[in-house]
């Protein structure tokens, strides 16, 4: 049930048996919902946090225009608002983009898994810290990154953390996201976004169509996108 979870935290730690039994027997129940819904609202009192088992959620802020600002994308395996246990409520909205399940965590299984057990305290602690590496390679993205190299870098940390968790597939890997979704990740238009992937595939790079994406040159790919995988602090640390 929460195996891409479980695969997300061994690639980084080691997991005895009582922990990793200690993590299952924290889920509540498991919800599923429907494409764009607001799963977590802002500026409310929460008492569980969620853990995203299939799909893609994202948090978002929203202008009172209407338009919005996808501020990180969360993929299976993810918790998708585990700093709620700590803050009670989020200053953001957590929605789905695509059909969802996830499983809910009520805040006082995770009080008694951090007491009983503080390497997951620290597993989790780093989850967070995580987040927020990802946050500002985001913000780098936006502030200073042209679009091609926008485009370039997104794809090729979704494709890191697709790796982790067992769902991809070589070089492809499945992404049910519209070009509508993409502008609201990277703060371009939907026109801005359409050019900027044609010229990538045309290039060689990257094709994505129908929700499924090609790295069809990982290197190049990550070359135009300056990437460097250290901010998702791959490596296996005694936490």
């Amino acid at each position: 049930m929460i195996d891409h979870h479980l695969a997300k935290l061994r690639a980084r730690s080691v997991l005895s048996r009582e922990e990793e039994e200690a993590i299952r027997s924290s889920v509540a129940r498991i919800e599923d919902y429907p494409a764009d819904r607001i799963v977590v609202p802002s500026h409310r009192s929460l008492d569980h946090s969620t853990l995203l088992l299939d799909g893609i959620m994202c948090r978002s802020k929203a202008l009172l225009n209407g338009e919005r600002q996808i501020t990180e994308l969360h993929v299976a395996g993810d918790f998708a608002d585990l700093h709620s246990f700590t803050l009670k409520y989020l200053d953001h909205e957590v929605l789905t983009l695509t059909r969802c399940r996830a499983a809910i965590v009520p805040h006082e299984a995770l009080r008694a898994i951090t007491e009983r057990f503080p390497g997951l305290a620290r597993i989790y602690w780093f989850a967070t810290n995580l987040d927020a590496a990802i946050q500002r390679e985001w913000a780098v993205s936006l502030g200073r990154r042209p679009a091609r190299a926008r485009l370039a870098a997104l794809f090729c940390e979704l494709q890191v953390r697709l790796e982790i968790v067992g769902l991809t597939e070589g070089p492809y890997f499945d992404l049910p996201l519209t070009q509508t979704d993409l502008a609201e990740c990277m703060g371009l238009t939907n026109v801005h976004v359409n050019r900027t992937l044609r010229d990538l595939k045309q290039e060689g790079l990257l094709a994505f169509r129908s929700g499924r994406a090609h790295v069809i040159d990982r290197d190049r790919l990550r070359s135009v996108a300056e990437f460097d995988p250290a901010y998702l602090y791959l490596g296996r640390e005694a936490r």
